[in-house]
Parts: C-alpha cells; sequence; structure tokens
C-alpha cells in the first residue's frame, strides 16, 4: 500500500472518529451514610466541537456552589432574603474537596477556581486541544452533600438522598465559554454526554435515577451501575423505600413521586398515557427510554394556583389537578432533557413552548375548565369575574400583573438578571401568551408546525433561539419582525385605544390608536349582544391607523374583545355603535379581577382602629381590581363604634410609567383623611401631592429612590386644655428618600425639608444595617434635624421629638397619638431621636442629633444604645443616653424594647418597670404583606 493511501486511509478513520466523538463521563461512587458524603472517582472525555482551539477548559461544579455565604449561589439567597442559607450551620452546607486532577497518564493538571466563582474549574492545558479532538481528564473527589432545605435537594432527616447538580461535568463552548454558576435557577448548561455510573450504597437503599438500571448485591452492599447516551440530565435519588411509581407506555415510560390524590392505577396509567401520546403528537417521539418526573421539578416550577390551594380543597374533577402537574413537569423534563437550547439565555424558547403545549392540552381535553373549578358555580362566588375566567387566562393576567407595575423585562433578559416573579413565572407565561397571539394572528396553525419541526429536526443537537426564529419565519405566511423585534426583545408594551367611529348604513370607519412604540398588530371586533359579529386584523402599526368593516348589525366595536393579546389597558378599547355608552357600568361587593367590558367600581368592607375612635367599619369605594392602574380613586368612610362618628379617608392619583428608564414612574394626586386624635377630638387634613420614583434599569438591583412634593393642610378641633397650640395650620413638604435594602447590606436614607407660616426646618436621618459572616448583625442609624427659624417656641408640638414624635402631619400609624399614660403611650415609631426611654428635654426646638445602634447578643436578641445631643433656644446642648435589650421578632414590624441604663439611671430597677417598656407593633395588611412579597419583585 503507498504513502499516500496510507495517509489517505487514516484521515478517513479521523474523520469518521470525530464524527462520532461524544463527550462522556464515568464515575466510580462511594456513600458515606452517617458524612453525607460521596466518594468519587471520576473519567470524563471532552470533545471540541467548536472551530476554535482550546486552552482552557471550564468544568461546572456546582456541588460547592453550597460551600460558603460568599458563592454565586449564597450571593443569590441572601439577593432573594432566604435567611435560612445564611444562618445555617457549617455542617449544612455542601462542598466539593478535590484530592487529585489529572490527565489520562495521571499527570497533574493546573487547575483553578476563578474569582467569586467557586463553583467553576479553569483548566489550563498541556498544549491546544483543536477542533474535533478530544482530551481526558482524571479526578478523584469528595462532596459533602448540602442539607436539602435550601433547595429540596440534599440530605433528608430520614436519610434520603435526593441529589441534583452532585458531579463535575464540563461547560459548554460555543464560540466562548458558557460557564455559569449555580444560582438557584434550575438552568446547569452542560453538553449531551453518554454516562456510566457505579455506586456502591447499602443494601437497603433504593436507588432511582433516569438512567438505565441495573444492580447487584455483594455482601451488605448494593453496588448500582446507571447508564445512558446523549444524556443532559443527573437527578440520582437514594432512599430508604421506593417512593416512586412505575408507569409504562408505548412511547417511553415515566418514573414519579408526585402526590396521586389517591387516584387508582388504572386513572393515573390513563392520564400519563394521554399526557405522552400527546406530545409525542404534538412535538415528536422522546428519544430516551425513561422520563423522571419528580415532586421536587414540580414545586420548583408548579402551576401557580392550583399549589396554593390547601389539600382538602379539590374544586376541579376527579384527576384534574394530578394530570395538569403531571403534563407541566413531564412537559417540562422532554424539552430540557433533548434541546440543548442555552438555559439561561434563550429560555424564552422552552418556556414559550411549554406553555403553549399546557393551553393547547387544557384547550383540547378540558375546554370548558373554569380557573376556579367548581368554585366558580357556589354562590356569591359565581357572581365575580374572576368565576368567568377559563383557566388558560391565568397566563396573559399572571404576566400583566408585572407589566402594569412596570416591572416586566424583556423575553430575552438572562434568567440569572430578572425578578423571581419573571423568572418563575411571568416571562414563560409572556412567552406562551405570545404564541397564542401568533397563532391568532397568522389564523393558521403555523406556529404549532413550528413547535414540531423545531423539536424534531434540533432534538439532541446543538441548537439557538436564532434557529427557532428562522424556522418560525420560514414557516409563517406574514412578515414576524414585529414579533421578534418588539414583542420578545423588549419591554414594551401593548396598548391601543379606539378614537373615533364614523357610522354609514353599511360600513363603520374605525379610527385606532397605538398609544405605545411597539409596531405590533390588533384584532378589531363588531360586537352584538356580547356576541362576536366580525373580527378582522389590523397589520402592525405605529401612531393610528383607519380601517373600514362592515356594518352588519354591530352594537360595539372592539379591540382585543377575546382577550387573547396582553394588552396593558384594555377598558379603552371599546366604542358604541347603536348603544348609549361605550360598555356597561358593573358595581362589585368586593375586588375582583378586572373585566375590561364594564365600567367596574368596588365595594369592599374595611376597618382601621385607634383607641379614640375604637373600631371603625366601613365600606370602600374604589375602582382598582386586582391588577394595578394608573388612575385610581378610593373613598373609605367608616362609623368609629368608640367616638360615635363618620370617620375615614378618600384619595385619587394617576401615575405615568416610564420603560427603561431610571425615572421610573411619575404621580400626582391629592388625598384626604379625618380621624380623631384625642378624645371627642378630630383632625381633618387634606394633601395634594407630586411624586417622582426611580429605580435601575437592572430590576434586580434594589436601590429605589424618590423624590416627593406635597403640602399638608390641616384643620383640628381646639383642644381646651391645650390652647397654645394653634389648631389649623399649612405644611409645604419636600423630600427625598433613599433605599437599598438587602438581608446583607441595608441602608436607607432620607433628607426632609419643610416650611410653614411659624416655622422652617431641615432634618437628614440614614439607617445602616450590616449581616457579618459570622451571623453578627449591626443596626446603626442617625438622625440630625435643625430649625431654620421657628416663631412657634412657647409649643413642642412643631418640635423635634427625642423619643416620640407628636406627629403634626399626622403620617404615622399611632393607635393613641395623644396618650402620655398607659399602654398606648408606649407605642414607639421609629423617626426622628427614635429613643426608647422617656428623657427630659423630650424636645428640641433649636436642633437635635441622635445616633441608634444595636447588635445582637443572640439569634433575634439584640443590647441597643441611643446617644444623642439636644439643643432648645435659650438653654446649652445636653447629652442624652439609653441602653436596652431589644426583641427584634420580626425587625421593623414587631419589636420589644427593654430598657436598662439612662440619665435617668437604673430603669430596670426602678418602680413601674413595666409602663418603661416599648414596642413597635405593625397591624396594616398592606404593609406586612411586603415583608412577604419583597423576594418577588
Amino acid at each position: 500500500m503507498s504513502i499516500r493511501k496510507i495517509l489517505l486511509f487514516f484521515c478517513l478513520v479521523a474523520s469518521v472518529n470525530s464524527l462520532f466523538a461524544q463527550h462522556a463521563t464515568s464515575l466510580n461512587v462511594k456513600l458515606n451514610d452517617d458524612l453525607h458524603q460521596l466518594e468519587i472517582q471520576q473519567e470524563l472525555t471532552f470533545v471540541n466541537t467548536s472551530a476554535d482551539s482550546l486552552s482552557e477548559i471550564y468544568l461546572l461544579d456546582w456541588a460547592n456552589s453550597f460551600s460558603d455565604k460568599t458563592t454565586p449561589l449564597g450571593k443569590r439567597f441572601s439577593e432573594d432574603y432566604l435567611r435560612r442559607f445564611y444562618f445555617a450551620k457549617p455542617e449544612e452546607r455542601g462542598h466539593t474537596t478535590i484530592h487529585k486532577l489529572t490527565n489520562s497518564r495521571s499527570q497533574d493538571l493546573v487547575w483553578e477556581r476563578p474569582k467569586d466563582k467557586q463553583d467553576i474549574i479553569k483548566v489550563t492545558l498541556p498544549t491546544p486541544l483543536a477542533p474535533n479532538a478530544s482530551f481526558e481528564f482524571k479526578l478523584t473527589y469528595t462532596v459533602k452533600i448540602p442539607d436539602e432545605k435550601f433547595t429540596r435537594y440534599g440530605y433528608y432527616e430520614n436519610g434520603d438522598l435526593k441529589l441534583r447538580y452532585w458531579y463535575i461535568r464540563p461547560s459548554v463552548y460555543t464560540t466562548e465559554w458558557k460557564a455559569y454558576s449555580h444560582k438557584n435557577l434550575d438552568d446547569q448548561f452542560v453538553p449531551k454526554s453518554n454516562i456510566a455510573i457505579t455506586i456502591e450504597v447499602a443494601n437497603n437503599k433504593v436507588v432511582t435515577s433516569s438512567l438505565n438500571t441495573s444492580e447487584r448485591v455483594v455482601g451488605d452492599k448494593k453496588i448500582v451501575t446507571l447508564t445512558g447516551n446523549n444524556r443532559i440530565e443527573n437527578k440520582l435519588y437514594i432512599t430508604s423505600e421506593n417512593t416512586f411509581d412505575k408507569i409504562i407506555t408505548d412511547y417511553t415510560s415515566i418514573e414519579t413521586n408526585i402526590d396521586d390524590d389517591d387516584l387508582p392505577e388504572e386513572a393515573k396509567a390513563l392520564a400519563v398515557d394521554r399526557i405522552l401520546s400527546y406530545l409525542d403528537t404534538e412535538l415528536g417521539s422522546y428519544p430516551h427510554e425513561k422520563i423522571l418526573v419528580t415532586n421536587e421539578d414540580y414545586l420548583a416550577n408548579p402551576v401557580y394556583g392550583l399549589n396554593q390551594l390547601p389539600d382538602f380543597i379539590n374544586p376541579f374533577p376527579d384527576g384534574f389537578q394530578y394530570e395538569i402537574k403531571l403534563l407541566k413537569t413531564i412537559t417540562n423534563n422532554y424539552l430540557e432533557n433533548t434541546l440543548l437550547l442555552n438555559p439561561r439565555e434563550e429560555k424564552w424558547v422552552h418556556d414559550g413552548i411549554h406553555i403553549k403545549i399546557l393551553m393547547d392540552y387544557v384547550d383540547r381535553y378540558y375546554p370548558k375548565m373554569k380557573l376556579l373549578g367548581s368554585l366558580s358555580d357556589f354562590f356569591g362566588i359565581r357572581w365575580f369575574h374572576a368565576a368567568e375566567l377559563e383557566f388558560n387566562d391565568q397566563y396573559p393576567y399572571l404576566f400583566m400583573n408585572m407589566a402594569r407595575m412596570n416591572l416586566d423585562q424583556a423575553l430575552t433578559t438572562p434568567t440569572d438578571s430578572l425578578v423571581k416573579f419573571n423568572q418563575n413565572i411571568a416571562n414563560a407565561y409572556k412567552s406562551g401568551t405570545g404564541f397564542e397571539y401568533l397563532e391568532d394572528y397568522l389564523g393558521t396553525e403555523e406556529v404549532k408546525i413550528t413547535m414540531k419541526e423545531f423539536y424534531q429536526n434540533f432534538k439532541l443537537k446543538e441548537v439557538s433561539s436564532t434557529d427557532f426564529m428562522t424556522l418560525l419565519q420560514k414557516n409563517a405566511s406574514k412578515d414576524l419582525s414585529w414579533y421578534f423585534e418588539d414583542y420578545v426583545g423588549t419591554n414594551k408594551k401593548i396598548d391601543f385605544r379606539i378614537k373615533r367611529v364614523k357610522k354609514t348604513k353599511d360600513s363603520l370607519t374605525v379610527t385606532i390608536k397605538n398609544k405605545r412604540n411597539a409596531k405590533m398588530p390588533v384584532s378589531l371586533y363588531g360586537i352584538k349582544d356580547g356576541r362576536v359579529i366580525t373580527k378582522d386584523w389590523v397589520e402592525p402599526f405605529l401612531g393610528t391607523q383607519t380601517v373600514t368593516i362592515p356594518r352588519d348589525s354591530s352594537e360595539r366595536v372592539a379591540l382585543n374583545y377575546e382577550g387573547i393579546i396582553p394588552e396593558f389597558n384594555q377598558r379603552d378599547n371599546y366604542k358604541s355603535v347603536s348603544k348609549l355608552t361605550a360598555k356597561p357600568i358593573q358595581f362589585r361587593l368586593l375586588q375582583d379581577i378586572e373585566d375590561p367590558k364594564y365600567a367596574q367600581t368596588f365595594f369592599i368592607p374595611e376597618f382601621d382602629y385607634n383607641i379614640y375612635d375604637g373600631v371603625a367599619i366601613g365600606l370602600k369605594m374604589y375602582n382598582k381590581a386586582v391588577l394595578s392602574k394608573n388612575l385610581a380613586y378610593k373613598i373609605s368612610p367608616k362609623y368609629g363604634f368608640g367616638s360615635n362618628t363618620i370617620v375615614g379617608s378618600a384619595s385619587i392619583y394617576n401615575t405615568h410609567y416610564f420603560d427603561n428608564s431610571n425615572l421610573n414612574a411619575v404621580r400626582y394626586g391629592v388625598g384626604g383623611t379625618t380621624f380623631s386624635y384625642a378624645n371627642d377630638l378630630f383632625y381633618r387634613k387634606y394633601t395634594p401631592y407630586l411624586t417622582f420614583y426611580f429605580r435601575d434599569t437592572y430590576l434586580r438591583n434594589n436601590e429605589k429612590q424618590r423624590l416627593n412634593f406635597r403640602y399638608v393642610a390641616v384643620e383640628r378641633d381646639r383642644d381646651q386644655l391645650n390652647v397654645v397650640d394653634e389648631p389649623d395650620y399649612g405644611v409645604f413638604n419636600a423630600r427625598y428618600i433613599y433605599s437599598n435594602p438587602n438581608l446583607v447590606n441595608y441602608f436607607s436614607g432620607y433628607v426632609d425639608y419643610q416650611l410653614s407660616d411659624s416655622f422652617s426646618k431641615i432634618s437628614a436621618s440614614a439607617t445602616y444595617r450590616k449581616l457579618f459572616l459570622n451571623n453578627r448583625q449591626l443596626n446603626l442609624r442617625v438622625f440630625a434635624g435643625a430649625f431654620l427659624y421657628n416663631d412657634n417656641t412657647n409649643s413642642d408640638y412643631f418640635s423635634f421629638a427625642l423619643d416620640r414624635p407628636t406627629d403634626y402631619l399626622f403620617d404615622y400609624n399611632y393607635y393613641g397619638r395623644s396618650e402620655e399614660s398607659g399602654l398606648f403611650s408606649q407605642q414607639i415609631i421609629p423617626a426622628e431621636g427614635f429613643f426608647k426611654s422617656k428623657l427630659e428635654p423630650a424636645f428640641a426646638n433649636q436642633w437635635m442629633t441622635t445616633l441608634n445602634g444595636s447588635t445582637n447578643i443572640w439569634k433575634w436578641i439584640f443590647a441597643y444604645g441611643d446617644a444623642g445631643l439636644i439643643k432648645n433656644r435659650g438653654s446649652n446642648p445636653k447629652f442624652v443616653y439609653d441602653t436596652g435589650v431589644r426583641a427584634s421578632l420580626v425587625a421593623d414590624y414587631f419589636e420589644i424594647f427593654f430598657p436598662v441604663y439612662s440619665n435617668n439611671g437604673w430603669e430596670i430597677a426602678q418602680d413601674n418597670y413595666d409602663e418603661k417598656i416599648r414596642f413597635i407593633v405593625t397591624l396594616d395588611i398592606q404593609t406586612l404583606i411586603k415583608l412577604f412579597t419583597r423576594e418577588w419583585y
């Protein structure tokens, strides 16, 4: 054979090998139950599938994400106010200890963990790795498994192990490394691999995986072998008993531990078979023998609404909840394990297909299913618009929740840059709703065809969102550039309105205004008796567009009547043709979901409390539905059973939002309140205001700023026992507020200026909290205020207060604002001096500066100290101080202060000590709700 033929032969062999080259990993694992550790020996083959030569390879060691509080995962937990990781014991956290990392010839390799990326390993190669070439690693390491309470994966108290991201895997290289850190987003980006795992566990353990499984017993140990080709998933369950149901179908088998609501085995098998048959028809066949469908998967990505219902409430047909849970979780696994999309940067394609499958499945098999199920038929509930909503209406609704608050983000935003509500809910729902919008606009099944073709063409192949967009445009009968550019690529809102309608005998000429700068199409309807007579699509446009449609017998014309388009405001989408009004007026008892077909006003019972009015109960009238509105009003009269008088409040405001700007919103309005401020004494407060809201365009940044201008006009009944005070006054107030609240570093502050006929004053305050790595917490607050002039020195009504502000602007939620003794006089407001002991002088009519500090002694028990200088006209500055113990049950919401030592001496040893104890209690529902929702927004 000639040399030329030999070279040709070897080139052919090399090309064939490169064609079938595949990432591969084999692991030999021993489980140490007592220490919650895995001893791992691993061989890993990395194939350079790119066109570049590589001088280093990045490996993902996400098990090491739990090693300390400063990892990207630890920081993410802190950003989301998840305290359990920060305060966890060291033995509850996990980590990886690498003993050896070599090449295939057992030669040590140079490796490091990049700065601030403790879960990434950068391996420097001895020589560059050419395209299509492979490199083999050998690794010996120990994985300490974390407690499950952080992510639901880890060790459980009963000895069970549920593992995910538990061994080292290669990262993906395209034109650059996509080496992402673990941030509890379930979005590890790894190439498909051939996997072989041998694991040694106790004989009484059950091992469950999506891989092919075989096992043998050796003494008191069990050797389990797990194998699979072209795999992405790496979940592994090691439990004391088998908690999984195995359901075999003609398509693939399912192993699941999702709660089955005690359904018969036949019913579960039918549900699984129907789901897999549907996915096989709509997408294509699943390439693996088994799908592992876990309850942990479902809880990480639940059907919101269903997951909020207590177990004893089941308003849906037998098996529906189980089937929908399975459908969502199986579909997610179906896509995750076969489409090699970048889950951090291109998740919108996965989400769109996922949610569209869910919506189409419900439309096919449960076409009349209501969002509230059988609750929609209950007396009282059936009157609500919420009872009329279809099950699939939840998707555009929950997305619109964020759009109305101007917190929506583009679908192309990386998942680690999304606020939690968008990452968990809104962006997926926007993507799925966008597919519905496209399908209705195109009028045929191009979207479904594209989904199926995309799945079949790119299953287990490298793919990107560009491939999906190219395929969708190829299949579409219309230009879709508006969809890719504005709907997917930005957070521009969709909002249209009908400006006017010109009528002739046979036709209607309708002028439509696009209120936003998003060039998108809109549907136009002719309506009679609530039924659709005509439907036309107006092609994408900006500004205004005039179209002519047949009049037929239409009584009204409407835009987006069926609500398929996720439109910002549908309330101005109606115009009358033959009716007196564009839409009927509707009154609703209790708050409801907005129905844009009606002009709605809501009524809801409301109560307040202070010791003078007692319990005040009334009926609030307002126009704000569950979702926010730009223009909102509220009238809330109440009857105070203590004062036997009508009290309450009223307000109206309008908000203008600004997209992608640091100036997030401008709000202006006017409000008024009247309540008792003492026994048989009432105040009336009127406040016009203008507020500018600033927020970083990177919404995960908690930094917020606010600039508020207002005029507070107060009228008070004159107190005959205190004739020095002027009962009526007006104050112009300008305040700048800055806040950046976080679990580890908290900072807030303000600068305040007030001007009245009798005084002018300026003040500033700043609060800082630091949570150190050793769990020590330091709290500092400083206040400084001075009068520019003060003509009212005969009274301390407008003075700075050391411990209990007079609240002449009636801003604070005092339950007994005029009390000088008794329990309600012990309520303290964190404002001005914020001293806990009652000292003299209690007020300053010239200037005052104070410092409050505290640090924890044990968990929620703190030692506090306050110090300050207080200056009154005609007297020297006086130094004041106090110390004590603070029980912070819920910081800023429920706290109790026990004074110990101050200018008054040893207070703890003095008489009537119980009267010296101070407290903070917040009963306002809206304030308390923010405590639980702050991690979501």
